[in-house]
C-alpha cells in the first residue's frame, strides 16, 4: 500500500471522509510533517523512503484521526542526530498546535527531558521513579536514575535543562 493511501484510510475509517476528502487530508498531514514533495511522497511505498521520511509518515498516519493522546514508543531511536532533532521538533510542534497530550518512550533520558513536563524512569519493569522533569533531572532520588543521567553527562553532551554546577 503506498503512502498516501496508508493515511487515507486512516482519515476515511475514523473520520468517515470519502476517498477523494482523505486523500487530501493525507496531503495535509504530509505537508505538516514537513515531508519534502508530499506529492510524489504520497504515491511512495515505504521502502522507497529515507528513516526520516519513514518516521515522519509514521506521525501523520498517527495524528490523521486527530488523536487526543499521542504514543511516541523510540520515534527517534533508529535516526541520525540531525534528523532526531527534527523529528523532536516537529512533535513537539504538532503537541503543541493540535492540543494533544504526549505520551513519549524513550531510552534516551536527554531526549526525553527535551519534550517532558514528568518523566517516568523504569528499570526492569519496575517505576523506580516518577516527577517533574527538572526535579529528576536535577535532583534524583534513585540510584539508577543517577547512573543514567551520569552516563549521559560523561559523554560531554550538553546540560540537561541546563544543569547547574555540582
Amino acid at each position: 500500500m503506498n503512502v498516501g493511501k496508508h493515511i487515507a484510510e486512516v482519515a476515511r475509517a475514523h473520520l468517515g471522509l470519502d476517498w477523494p476528502q482523505a486523500y487530501a487530508k493525507a496531503k495535509t498531514l504530509l505537508e505538516r510533517v514537513r515531508l519534502p514533495d508530499p506529492q510524489t511522497a504520497m504515491r511512495a511505498f515505504p521502502h522507497q523512503l529515507s528513516g526520516g521520511q519513514k518516521q515522519r509518515v509514521a506521525i501523520a498516519a498517527a495524528i490523521a484521526a486527530g488523536p487526543k493522546l499521542l504514543i511516541a514508543d523510540e520515534a527517534t531511536s533508529a535516526l541520525d542526530t540531525i534528523v532526531q532533532a527534527e523529528i523532536v521538533s516537529l512533535i513537539r510542534q504538532l503537541v503543541a498546535e493540535d492540543g494533544m497530550t504526549l505520551l513519549f518512550i524513550s531510552h534516551d533520558i536527554a531526549l526525553a527531558a527535551e519534550l517532558a513536563e514528568r518523566i517516568a524512569v523504569f528499570r526492569n519493569a519496575e517505576l523506580i521513579e516518577l516527577g517533574p522533569t527538572e526535579q529528576i533531572i536535577n535532583a534524583p532520588r534513585h540510584a539508577y536514575t543517577r547512573t543514567l543521567l551520569d552516563a549521559h553527562l560523561g559523554l560531554d553532551a550538553d546540560p540537561l535543562l541546563r544543569r547547574a554546577p555540582a
